[in-house]
């Protein structure tokens, strides 16, 4: 009896069956990667910083389907090189001056890869007890070297204690469900439209975001002004004033946003100042050291947590300038059932003894998602491998670094400093003085088809030209901000490779654009 065939390859050319985990073909591969990524890492500085690429220019280098049969690693290393390569913004480069660092380590990598190589999803203590285990034991070691009071760490033996997250986005999403639940508790879930959030206008975009996920009705989202003249440090005063307004109106204040370090400026708000402001009215208060929470665990910077035994949650973010690779943030509270209460869930395939033993701690109930990896592995080899005193001299060197870029900018009288520099971060532009004075009296301004002559339009695109110029070299990427409607550049001072003579060459390259751009007038 013939049998009919319904697949159409044959037995001699099916598809081979291959290992996805073969012992000695990782081994081969991963020897392979790792050589790529150090050659990588060596030559990184060479390559243009910000990619040059045109939208849409991978599209019309790929095939527009997958293939059907397995292909070899060496042939997609090389396409990596041709092909993705070039369509990086190389945040690993010495060269690399924009947003804030993206820290990078070896002992960084090397967590990520274990935590990977594991592929242990850490949702509850039973599913990888070490998993939770060591990250409540890191959490409560990075804890003691930021000095922070004993309410917020696990060995209090309070309610305290310390979770991973992904992003600062989440811990401002968290904390905030938080706050909103327990004060809902107190007046009543019919007036979540009443509710109130409190930050300044230099506070992380990322804050409103959350507040609107959270439910907060977009009017009641305060995003009280800062002034030059304080540094555009969130003033008590403000504060203070706009809760009055808003009890008057029959609103009820929820949660307040403090920051050291904001994202513009590296402003530090008076933590303690707004707590005492926030306490009368039962306001939530969380501290957001994202970028700057690093640097606190120099004695010389810890001032700037000053107050936080007053706040509720305190949240910073390792993988921007402490060596912990993408994606860290660290978050911790002084009663995390508050945290549990709002974000819990018992579906009947996650029970287990242990958990209901009320021993352990399950950190699927401390954050959005279910899924969590292994990320205390990279946060402990970090500390371990390099240890707090290397550390600390290794933010100390960036810190150093920006006060020698600072002091060039100060030198040449045509640059001004436009805020304070608290820690590696500088704000700069060319002056308005320098500009006028290159141009003859009465001198109108030809832009975007425009003829202008407002002083403070021209200023702004002169210093617009010049950051557009400097990146468009590929020798350095900078970014920018907004301060009071004035356009000013920012070279931001901490990626890991970055040294003294990088810093050097990155002002020289400024003056070079600068000299062309002013010698056009």
């Amino acid at each position: 009896m013939n049998t009919l065939n319904l697949n159409p390859q044959t037995q001699s050319d099916s598809p081979r069956i291959i290992n996805p985990l073969d012992p000695e073909e990782f081994k081969r591969q991963g020897y392979m990667i790792i050589d790529f990524l150090a050659d990588y890492y060596g030559n990184v500085g060479k390559y243009p910083v910000l990619s040059k690429v045109e939208p849409g220019y991978l599209k019309e280098l790929l095939p527009s389907t997958a293939p059907l049969g397995p292909e070899p690693i060496e042939s997609i290393l090389e396409d990596v090189k041709k092909h993705i390569i070039p369509g990086i913004t190389h945040w690993m480069s010495p060269n690399f001056f924009g947003y804030f660092p993206s820290g990078s380590s070896i002992a960084g990598f090397v967590g990520e890869m274990l935590s990977t190589g594991f592929g242990i999803v850490g949702f509850n203590w039973v599913s990888s007890p070490a998993a939770t285990e060591l990250e409540s034991i890191v959490m409560d070691w990075l804890g003691h070297v930021l000095m922070l009071p004993k309410p917020f760490l696990f060995s209090s033996n309070g309610n305290g204690g310390g979770v991973l997250l992904g992003t600062t986005c989440e811990a401002f999403l968290c904390t905030l469900v938080a706050a909103r639940d327990k004060k809902l508790s107190q007046v009543g879930t019919h007036n979540i439209g009443k509710l109130v959030v409190y930050g300044s206008d230099q506070t992380h975009s990322s804050f409103q975001k959350a507040a609107q996920i959270a439910g907060i009705n977009p009017k009641n989202y305060r995003a009280i002004k800062t002034k030059r003249s304080s540094s555009f440090t969130f003033s008590p005063d403000s504060l203070l004033s706009t809760i009055l307004l808003d009890v008057e109106n029959g609103l009820i204040p929820c949660f307040l946003c403090a920051t050291v370090g904001t994202t513009a400026t590296t402003a530090i708000d008076p933590v303690g100042s707004l707590c005492n402001v926030a306490k009368d009215y039962g306001i939530w208060v969380h501290v957001d050291a994202a970028y700057a929470g690093a640097v606190c665990i120099c004695p010389e910077f810890r001032y700037c947590l000053d107050g936080i035994e007053h706040a509720n949650s305190f949240s910073f973010n390792p993988h921007k300038w402490f060596l912990t690779n993408l994606a860290c943030c660290c978050l911790w509270v002084k009663d995390h059932t508050a945290l549990t209460n709002s974000l819990s869930t018992d579906p009947h395939f996650l029970r287990n003894k242990a958990s209901e033993s009320k021993k352990v701690i399950d950190y699927k109930d401390w954050q959005i998602t279910l899924s969590r990896k292994f990320n205390s592995l990279k946060l402990w080899l970090v500390l371990r491998s390099y240890g707090v005193d290397n550390l600390r001299n290794f933010l100390r060197q960036h810190v150093e670094m920006a006060k020698t870029f600072e002091g060039l900018v100060r030198l040449d009288r045509r640059f001004e400093i436009v805020v304070p520099r608290n820690f590696s971060l500088v704000c700069f532009r060319i002056s308005p003085s320098a500009i006028s004075n290159g141009l003859p009296n009465g001198t109108k301004f030809d832009s975007i088809g425009k003829i202008m002559n407002d002083k403070h339009y021209l200023v702004n695109e002169v210093n617009h030209k010049l950051l557009d110029s400097i990146n468009s070299s590929g020798s350095v990427y900078m970014t920018q901000c907004e301060i009071e409607g004035d356009f000013v550049i920012r070279c931001a001072i901490g990626a890991t490779l970055t040294e003294e003579k990088h810093v050097i060459m990155a002002w020289k390259l400024v003056q070079e654009h600068a000299n062309s751009l002013l010698g056009a007038f």
